[in-house]
């Protein structure tokens, strides 16, 4: 029986290389189709846990995972049909209300700025006021092309309409064929690299399940506390607002800085008790001292392994060069990023070159006794 031949490093560096490569080209060129795609399989992997225990009491995988994606998605429509005409109306309402916002709070602002006008030098003042003028002029007129954007979106509106019908079939696909689709990459993998290629994809799957699962927990509870709260408090458009703040807390801060001006710009505009507008303020305040001391610590946990600066900057980045299909595989990738530079990073510490001492040879001022300043 002949042994099989053993494939050099550089040949294992290489191969690795060229896969990564295929990969990125395979994103790249077929991004504008696999965003239906990447919904599904993200569902599946967020939804397979479930599947596992009720396959454990008896279930058919198929059965299960058919009940599953139907109740998932029944829930969505359920939860859409319910709050959509509440949101299109608010929606609506504040993209042609939040322009006079913002002139609102330029005008609370006017004195403020006369002041610091008078106390500026006279030859900085008017590039002073100028440079706010503009600041607000841009941003007023956000809302505006914010509609146009929404509403003269044809193609947008095709690809939404494919993600909705495309992602549920997808998503049951993947979840009934799990296990298999795993025990086929696992039987892909270097016999002999196979049992660390294992080890590591657990560090990924424990990365991903720890903040993919956990950080969802969070978006939709301060979705739903920041919806409440804020329409409790009597501010228009609050639902929509306190929505938008929760799904977007998926990209650290973001979420919170987001809705936190929406709504202090709103309340400004609004309310002429400072008192609405302090309570509108400590809504953001306590839901950030919930999210920081309970919800993340509890459902996120601190070992994921993904900072929120790598996590806004994988986000960003995903989106801007591979659109929608980028801001789903970002976070995969970013974890994968994470466990292989933290994989590098120990053996690099393990290796001959970072424990070897130094050779006096290499330095003659150690030889001689001198010291380099």
């Amino acid at each position: 029986m002949t042994q099989p031949r053993a494939m050099p490093l550089d040949r294992h560096v290489l191969f690795w290389i060229v896969v990564v490569v295929l990969m990125v080209l395979f994103l790249w060129l077929f991004n504008g189709v696999l965003g239906p795609f990447l919904a599904g399989m993200a569902i599946a992997y967020f939804l397979d846990p479930v599947t596992d225990k009720i396959e454990t009491r008896g279930v058919p995988r198929g059965l299960a995972a058919f009940g599953i994606v139907l109740l998932f998605f029944a829930l969505c429509v359920g939860l859409l049909f319910l709050l959509l005409p509440m949101l299109e109306e608010q929606i609506a309402g504040l993209v042609s209300a939040l322009p006079g916002y913002i002139e609102r709070l330029r005008d609370l602002a006017a004195p403020y700025i006369y002041q610091i006008r008078m106390l500026a030098p006279s030859d900085s003042a008017h590039p002073l006021a100028d440079a706010v003028g503009k600041a607000g002029s841009t941003v007023a007129g956000i809302g505006a092309d914010l509609a146009g954007k929404l509403l003269g979106g044809g193609a947008a509106l095709i690809n939404l309409v494919s993600l909705a019908v495309l992602t549920p079939v997808v998503a049951f696909y993947l979840l009934r064929d799990w296990d298999r689709l795993i025990a086929a990459v696992d039987g892909l993998l270097p016999v002999r690299f196979a049992p660390t290629l294992r080890e590591e994809c657990r560090k990924i799957d424990t990365t991903l399940a720890g903040f993919v699962r956990g950080q969802a927990m969070v978006c939709l509870i301060q979705a739903a506390y920041y919806g409440i709260g804020l329409s409790l408090a009597g501010l228009s458009y609050g639902l929509v607002i306190g929505l938008l703040a929760g799904f977007l807390s998926f990209i650290p801060y973001v979420g919170a800085f987001i809705g936190f001006g929406l709504s202090m710009a709103v309340a400004f505009g609004q309310f002429d008790d400072l008192m609405r507008v302090a309570i509108v303020a400590g809504v953001f305040f306590l839901g950030q001292a919930i999210e920081g001391n309970f919800l993340t610590p509890k459902l996120v946990g601190d070992r994921v392994g993904l900072h929120p600066v790598w996590v806004m900057f994988a986000l960003l980045a995903g989106g801007s060069l591979l659109g929608f299909a980028g801001v789903l595989v970002a976070v995969p990738i970013a974890a994968v990023i994470g466990v292989v530079t933290r994989f590098l990073l120990r053996n690099y510490r393990d290796s001959d070159f970072y424990t070897a001492p130094a050779d006096p040879a290499d330095n003659p001022a150690e030889k001689t006794g001198d010291i380099i300043p």
